[in-house]
């Protein structure tokens, strides 16, 4: 790993040993908190995959400019419980243990290398929260190795998730409910990923304001590999700044030197990164790109950043270009980050993908908050995935799924303008066109979609001339204008199907035209 230069390390006092550690070289640079590797990982009280035999055993500031003289656009402020009152510490993090678990067993989740579900730690835990109480007071406890698991991205690619061992994701909560209270407040307003009471629907409200108001051009950046490229040691100077328990400094060192386990079984060192997956990660990416945060708000930029997705607003091209330069700059040689060049860009806000959306301006109006041409496709993949015409499924079957995907699309989606109307319009045509060929496959022969169609409607004469005529697909039939006739919007309606479409519409009325204010009026009746 590289070594950097001391900038603004805070090591607290006292708390260097007068004696070299034997075996143990001081770093040069920077003064990082050192991680005892011999430390074994607590044992749970009960069989493991790797060994099934053996038995169990002061707040800062926010902005440092000041912005009155400048537009900003009002944002949510964090809805967290400030319940810790002095310092991080150890003992803070051990008296969370409980409630850690509780969260960790809501969120379920899938079980780490040790292959220990939620549940056999929830059962065992009567035996298990003291010890790891005790292997924690003691600095004796070293986290567990974490399981690497590749999912794919919607932009094309793979994203490596790290899946720690639920004994350590518990560890790892109880670090967040004790660090989030101390570091929240400190954030910046325009930072919207993985803070409570925020999220992609309140940062697309900031960006909104500021193309509102005239920021045209769009700085987006992208930065490459984010969580597998956050400086340890810098990462390891901003917390101590903060915290100065040393054996909660210590316990999240070890987390971040945790080893991962790659899917073929090989064990790989970990020198750079922060696991993403855990429920410590999130907290600590924040902490980390706070500090690019503060230096955009320094220089009096308006921006919003959601986790590693951060867009600056400006009024020109030119001018968004010379930010590019100047915060790339800083990116890599300060924060010793990539920013993906290939991904990045200065543009129109229209032509760019934010949080699934984009955004156009109108001509004395508010801005269109419009579908991303790579959340169209995304949807038009999905709908593809859930209507297979193999499967002998009937068609109820098929429609159930559609109905809970669309729900939950347009649950978040609910933020797009009537600019969308025409995308929801073909969605809803695609869907039904998709289930007419699944339609037609269940009837298997010519003769009886003949005689299915005349049943709903269809002419004799049409229905047999236009079924026969040709050797047509069941894709290709489909479409036909028989079939679109006796299969009609209808049809698929009674059967259960939902419009996108119309539940936009009822969204959009019940913005447009709110339910009538009622007044509590009192009076006596004659």
């Amino acid at each position: 790993m590289a070594q950097q230069k001391s900038e603004n390390c805070v090591v607290p006092e006292g708390r260097r040993k007068p004696v070299r550690t034997a075996g143990h070289e001081r770093p040069r640079g920077g003064k990082a908190v050192p991680v005892k590797e011999a430390d074994q990982q607590l044992p749970l009280p009960f069989a493991t995959a790797d060994n099934p035999r053996a038995p169990a055993r002061e707040a800062a500031r926010i902005d440092t400019v000041d912005r009155s003289t400048a537009k900003t656009r009002a944002v949510p402020k964090a809805k967290v419980k400030l319940q810790q009152t002095g310092p991080a510490t150890m003992e803070e993090v051990i008296e969370r243990l409980n409630a850690a678990l509780e969260k960790v067993v809501a969120n379920k989740g899938a079980p780490g290398p040790d292959r220990q579900s939620v549940g056999d730690v929830r059962k065992h835990w009567p035996q298990l929260g003291p010890a790891l109480a005790s292997a924690l007071r003691d600095g004796t406890y070293q986290p567990g190795d974490i399981r690497r698991v590749w999912i794919p991205k919607s932009g094309g690619g793979e994203r490596g998730l790290g899946i720690p061992n639920v004994v350590d994701r518990v560890v790892q909560e109880a670090v967040r409910l004790v660090l989030e209270p101390l570091y929240e407040p400190t954030f910046h307003p325009s930072s919207h990923g993985f803070r409570p009471g925020r999220s992609c629907h309140t940062a697309l409200a900031e960006a909104r304001g500021y193309v509102g108001e005239g920021y045209h051009f769009v700085v987006d950046m992208d930065l490459s590999k984010f969580f597998d490229r956050v400086h340890h040691q810098r990462l390891m100077a901003r917390l101590a700044q903060r915290v100065s328990d040393r054996p909660l400094l210590v316990l999240i060192g070890r987390m971040l030197k945790a080893k991962v386990v790659m899917p073929d079984g090989v064990r790989v060192s970990t020198e750079e990164g922060v696991p993403q997956g855990g429920p410590l990660s999130p907290l600590l990416s924040n902490v980390v790109l706070s500090e690019l945060d503060d230096e955009l708000a320094r220089r009096g930029l308006r921006f919003v950043r959601y986790a590693d997705d951060c867009n600056i607003y400006v009024r020109s091209e030119r001018a968004g270009k010379r930010v590019m330069d100047s915060v790339v700059a800083f990116i890599e040689r300060r924060l010793r980050l990539q920013v993906n060049e290939a991904k990045s860009a200065v543009a129109r806000p229209e032509t760019r993908h934010f949080l699934g959306f984009r955004l156009r301006p109108q001509e004395g109006g508010p801005p269109e908050v419009l579908l991303s041409e790579r959340s169209e496709k995304r949807l038009r993949e999905r709908v593809r995935e859930l209507t297979p015409r193999a499967g002998g499924r009937s068609l109820e079957a098929v429609i159930h799924p559609i109905n809970v995907y669309l729900a939950g699309w347009a649950g978040f989606f609910r933020i797009c303008t009537v600019g969308i109307e025409r995308v929801l319009q073909t969605t809803d045509a695609h869907i039904r066109r998709r289930l007419r060929a699944i339609v037609l496959r269940h009837w298997k022969t010519k003769r009886t979609t003949a005689r299915r169609l005349i049943r709903l409607g269809v002419k004799p004469k049409t229905a047999w001339r236009r079924v026969y005529e040709g050797r047509k697909s069941w894709w290709a039939l489909s479409h036909d204008p028989a079939v679109d006739r006796g299969l009609r919007n209808a049809y698929f309606a009674e059967r259960g199907l939902t419009s996108l479409l119309e539940r936009f519409r009822r969204t959009w009325e019940a913005i447009i035209a709110p339910a009538q204010l009622t007044l509590a009026l009192e009076y006596e009746r004659s």
